[in-house]
């Protein structure tokens, strides 16, 4: 029996585990995703969850492990369907709220409580303000986000390629004559996929420092609606689409803005389904810039999920 808590922000899933999982052991949260990618006992959660019919081809969620260190209050895995993502920005949205609302961090009802939560990539905090004892939104600090590199031959077109705690390559949907809309999603996904292809292997899909970070995780398409103003849909995985704005890719796309843009500038950034973030520089470090992500999240359920022996389907399929 595995319980769970789930969230979405912007239109994007988050399942919380928390009740049923085995432990993961490690000496850091980078060492425990290493663990429960290997482990078959553990990954079979995550597909019991993550596959039909309990889960869906576009399923995200987190197994809870404790942190690095007691300087923060929790640490996360992030899984979707083909495995253990590096960050994951919608999803630290949702655990500032989970935090809150579930009592595991004492909130100011009238304020900005952070909880501090540690993620393959690092560090990051959820902002969380509060007024009148509801929670109204969410900022997500993340960890140094910088460019990689510009116009890099992918899948028949060029691509930038930026880190937000995850590495991305991005470019405007006009470049293959599409726009970021719903009619427009086959074409666009399967773009993803050849252009993240394309990049298998390529230099810069390697992260400079830590070979577990390294790997193009998402393709980003956006149409710019303003200076600061863009609509965005990031196909991640294999074939994967967020809902959401995208957390760790809109610091991707901040990260290559900043370059780009007056400083002080805001990001208003939609997704494909009409929800929007808003994002800015709040630090510009050595490392690259501290982007600060403001969204919400909200519970939309709690579940407890079983595997019946005799079920042949078993944790599940997917059919895309």
């Amino acid at each position: 029996m595995i319980q769970t808590i789930d969230y979405h922000t912007g239109g994007e899933p988050f399942r919380v585990v928390v009740g049923g999982a085995p432990g993961i052991e490690g000496a850091s949260v980078l060492e425990r995703r290493s663990t429960a990618a290997g482990s078959e006992e553990i990954d079979r959660v995550r597909r019991l969850l993550c596959h039909e019919p309990r889960g869906h081809a576009d399923m995200y969620g987190c197994f809870l492990v404790p942190p690095d260190d007691p300087g923060a209050h929790l640490g996360v895995l992030f899984w979707h369907k083909d495995g253990y993502s590096t960050a994951c920005g919608h999803g630290t949205i949702a655990l500032g709220v989970h935090a809150v609302r579930e009592g595991l961090v004492e909130a100011d009802p009238d304020g900005v409580t952070d909880v501090v939560i540690d993620v393959p990539s690092g560090r990051v905090t959820a902002k969380v303000l509060m007024k009148g004892g509801e929670i109204v939104s969410v900022t997500f600090r993340n960890v140094p986000s910088y460019v990689i590199a510009r116009s890099v031959p992918a899948g028949g077109t060029e691509v930038d390629v930026s880190y937000g705690g995850a590495i991305y390559a991005s470019l405007p949907a006009a470049a293959l004559g599409l726009s970021v809309r719903p009619e427009h999603l086959t074409a666009l996904i399967e773009h993803g996929r050849r252009i993240k292809a394309g990049l298998a292997g390529h230099p810069v899909a390697r992260h400079p420092s830590d070979e577990r970070l390294s790997g193009i995780y998402g393709v980003i398409f956006y149409d710019a609606l303003g200076p600061a103003h863009q609509r965005n849909v990031t196909v991640f995985a294999d074939g994967e689409v967020d809902r959401s704005p995208c957390g760790s890719g809109t610091a991707a796309r901040l990260a290559l803005l900043a370059e780009e843009l007056p400083a002080g500038f805001t990001l208003t950034h939609d997704s494909i389904v009409g929800s929007s973030f808003r994002a800015w520089v709040a630090e510009t470090t050595p490392e690259g810039v501290i982007p600060e992500i403001e969204g919400m999240a909200y519970r939309t359920g709690r579940h407890s999920f079983e595997l019946d022996p005799r079920d042949p389907i078993g944790t599940g399929f997917t059919l895309r």
